[in-house]
């Protein structure tokens, strides 16, 4: 793929980050639960991903789902879990933390900065939540992070297209927008030209059948087989990608 464009898959295992590399994504964020809008994943997941990527690995950090106005506590952990990927050689970490009123929570924030050291940091979809999302682009790039990830405020990416683009020219250069959410082959070219963003966030991902013999009932949630990203629906993004820049 052209440096100029980025394609960015959220992996949930080794097996998904395998995937993406092999289906030509640019770099990882690694997470799990992405049932949950993402985690943080282990110590020994964020190791071994770490230990067989060879493309760039960003960790999501996020200790719960929910919202994020995190406590004390939570702050805490964000903060450790942030130490550990510094010191696990990642390189960067996706976090983000708001007020109860919805702001930015800028003391927290810098917080993460400090933690980070000289670690790419991407401000998450908390964005999106935000009371002011022009306000908080702005709080965000005074921090120094390199990106924001947003679906634009919409349950989509290609909803909130329009949202997207009057973050970009909001930015003027100074931040990448990554949009993220409901990105396939099928609508990341049409997304290039509504938004002009250079920087993309998709999970590629399929639920294959589970390897278990025996058939228990699922009543539970607990019986079917594996999600995970998919190196085909990966290879499928990045050609799209191609394709529609070398249209432009």
């Amino acid at each position: 793929m052209s440096a100029t464009y980025v394609l960015e898959i959220a992996a949930n295992s080794l097996a998904s980050a395998l995937a993406a590399q092999a289906g030509g994504a640019s770099r990882i964020e690694l997470c799990t639960a992405l049932e949950l809008g993402g985690l943080t994943p282990s110590p020994g997941q964020i190791a071994l991903v770490r230990e067989k990527l060879s493309i760039p690995m960003h960790v999501l950090v996020r200790p719960r789902a929910g919202d994020f106005a995190y406590t004390g506590e939570e702050h805490a952990t964000i903060l450790a879990d942030i130490a550990h990927c510094a010191a696990a050689g990642c390189d960067g970490v996706v976090v983000g933390a708001l007020t109860a009123d919805g702001d930015v929570d800028v003391a927290r924030c810098r917080e993460f900065v400090s933690a980070a050291g000289q670690l790419d940091l991407t401000f998450h979809r908390a964005i999106d939540v935000c009371r002011d999302p022009a306000a908080a682009l702005e709080a965000v790039i005074g921090f120094g992070f390199t990106r924001v990830l947003s679906s634009g405020g919409a349950a989509s990416a290609m909803e909130g297209s329009a949202n997207l683009r009057r973050l970009i020219e909001q930015a003027a250069g100074r931040i990448e927008i990554m949009p993220g959410a409901g990105i396939d082959a099928a609508n990341i070219g049409a997304l290039m030209a509504a938004t002009g963003a250079r920087e993309f966030h998709a999970s590629a991902k399929r639920t294959l059948p589970t390897r278990m013999s025996f058939a228990p009932s699922d009543s539970l949630g607990m019986a079917g087989g594996e999600t995970r990203s998919d190196s085909a629906q990966v290879h499928r993004l990045v050609d799209a990608m191609r394709a529609a820049a070398a249209g432009t």
